[in-house]
C-alpha cells in the first residue's frame, strides 16, 4: 500500500512551524545586506541582455536544410525543401509557451514593445504555418519536427503551456483562430488526457500510468487561465484537485518537497528530489493562487500546501543562493532553472501575499545566485536540458546544462521581473 504523503502528523507539524519561526529569525537577522548582484539597475541590465539576445536572434523564417535557403513562409518552400526552423525560439514548444508568458510580463513591467510584440510574433507564425508540416508529417517523431506539439496535441507538454499563453495572446488580439484552439486545448485536458481513476492526471509513459510533478504546470498554467477566461467553475475546480491529488501522490512531509514521478503500476515514487520538476510544481500553484476566486472552498487548503512546499525548498537553498539540480544532493550541480523558479514563487508569494514579506529573503538570495548564471551578452549557464524521469540517480546527476538552454530562459525572466516588482513594494 503507499504511503500518503499528503497527512502530516501533530509533532511534524510542530516541528515546521518550529523551523518557519527559526527561518523567519534568519530572514531578520543573518542578512548582511543586500549584495552588488542584487541592485535593481543591475538586474534590469540583465534581464534585458537576455531578452535582447533572444528577440534579436529570433529570424521567423525557415531554412531548407538541404539548400540553405530561407523562406518567410513554409508554402513558399519548394516541394522538395526539407524545413526547420530557423530559431528554437519560435517553435511550439512548452518552453516557448513559458517563454512568451516571461516576455509579456517583463514588457509590462519594462514599457518595452520590443518584448510584448514577441509573444504574439511567435502565436501567429505557428498559426499561419503549421498546417504546412501536419500535412508532410509521417511519424517522424514530434521533438525534432516544426510545431510538432500544435497539431499531434498527444500530451500536456503540447499544449498546456503553449494553451496558456495563448491565452495571453488572445487578450491582446481576439482572433477566432486562437479561441478554437484555446477550445480544443480546454478539451483535450477534461477529457481526453490520461487520467488515473482518481482523476489525477498522468502520463503512458515511460509506464502506464506515471505521474510527472511537471504536469503540474503543463495543466494549471492552461486551467487557470482558462477559468479566468470563461469565468467558469469547472476549470478552477480540475486545476484545484490537480494540486491536491499531484501533493498526495509526490509530497514528502519528511524532505519537504516532491519527488519526481510515481508509478501507479509499482504504487511507488521514482528516486529523484529533482529541482526542476519542484520548480514546475511551484509555478503552477502561483499560477493557480493568482486567479482562484477569493471565495472558492479550497482556497484556505491550497495556500497551505503553498505554504508548506515553499517552506521545504527554503531548507535545501545553497550558501551562494542556488539549489543543487538534485535538492537533496550538495554534490550535485547548482542548477539556474530550478534556482529561477523557486526565486520567482517565493517572490510572487510574497508579493501577492502568499507567505510572510520576511520570506523575500529567500527570493533576494535566489536571485544573487541567479545573476552569477547570467553572462553580460545575455547568455545563460547552468540550465539542466530536457529530462525523463529515471530510476537511476545518476542520470539526473549527468544531466549536461548546455549554454542557453531553452529549459530556463523563460524562467529566468519571471523571476528578475518579480524580483523588481518585489523592492519597489518593500
Amino acid at each position: 500500500m503507499k504511503k500518503d504523503h499528503s497527512s502530516t502528523t501533530t509533532l511534524h507539524g510542530r516541528r515546521s512551524a518550529a523551523l518557519l519561526g527559526f527561518l523567519a529569525l534568519c530572514a531578520v537577522v543573518c542578512t548582511p545586506g543586500i549584495s552588488p548582484g542584487q541592485d535593481s539597475a543591475a538586474t534590469v541590465k540583465a534581464l534585458r541582455s537576455i531578452a535582447n539576445r533572444i528577440v534579436r536572434d529570433s529570424v521567423f523564417q525557415f531554412i531548407d536544410q538541404k539548400t540553405g535557403h530561407r523562406f518567410e513562409t513554409a508554402d513558399a518552400a519548394p516541394s522538395t525543401a526539407v524545413l526547420k526552423l530557423v530559431s528554437p525560439h519560435t517553435d511550439w514548444r512548452y518552453w516557448n509557451g513559458v517563454l512568451n508568458i516571461a516576455l509579456l510580463r517583463m514588457g509590462n513591467v519594462l514599457q518595452s514593445n520590443a518584448y510584448l510584440d514577441f509573444p504574439s510574433k511567435n502565436i501567429a507564425f505557428s498559426f499561419d504555418n503549421y498546417k504546412h508540416f501536419e500535412a508532410l508529417y509521417h511519424g517522424e517523431g514530434k521533438w525534432s519536427y516544426p510545431f510538432g506539439g500544435r497539431f499531434l496535441m498527444e500530451e500536456l507538454d503540447d499544449c498546456g503551456a503553449m494553451g496558456a499563453s495563448v491565452i495571453e495572446v488572445y487578450h491582446l488580439s481576439q482572433q477566432p483562430r486562437y479561441r478554437t484552439y484555446i477550445d480544443q486545448v480546454a478539451t483535450h485536458i477534461l477529457s481526453r488526457q490520461a487520467r488515473l481513476g482518481d482523476g489525477t492526471l498522468a502520463r503512458a509513459f515511460p509506464h502506464k500510468w506515471t505521474l510527472w510533478a511537471d504536469d503540474l504546470y503543463m495543466s494549471i498554467a492552461f486551467l487557470s487561465r482558462m477559468g479566468e477566461l470563461t469565468g467558469e467553475q469547472r476549470y478552477f475546480d480540475d486545476a484545484a484537485k490537480q494540486v491536491l491529488q499531484f501533493n498526495k501522490y509526490l509530497f514528502d512531509s519528511t524532505a519537504g518537497v516532491m519527488y519526481h514521478c510515481w508509478y501507479s503500476d509499482l504504487q511507488q515514487h521514482g528516486v529523484a528530489f529533482w529541482g526542476r520538476a519542484n520548480g514546475w510544481a511551484l509555478l503552477a500553484q502561483v499560477d493557480l493562487l493568482d486567479r482562484l476566486p477569493d471565495n472558492h472552498p479550497l482556497r484556505s487548503q491550497l495556500l497551505q500546501i503553498l505554504q508548506r512546499h515553499l517552506l521545504g525548498i527554503a531548507r535545501y537553498q545553497g550558501p551562494t543562493g542556488l539549489w543543487h539540480q538534485l535538492l537533496d544532493k550538495p554534490d550535485s550541480y547548482p542548477e539556474t532553472s530550478c534556482s529561477a523558479m523557486f526565486t520567482y514563487a517565493f517572490a510572487r508569494a510574497v508579493n501577492r501575499g502568499y507567505i510572510d514579506k520576511r520570506y523575500a529573503s529567500v527570493a533576494q538570495r535566489g536571485w544573487a545566485g541567479v545573476m552569477t548564471a547570467i553572462q553580460p551578452d545575455g547568455q545563460v549557464t547552468g540550465v539542466c536540458a530536457g529530462t525523463s524521469v529515471s530510476d537511476n540517480l545518476v542520470d539526473y546527476y549527468n544531466r549536461p546544462a548546455p549554454v542557453n538552454d531553452v529549459h530556463g530562459l523563460g524562467a529566468l525572466l519571471l523571476a528578475g521581473t518579480e524580483i523588481l516588482q518585489l523592492r519597489r513594494s518593500m
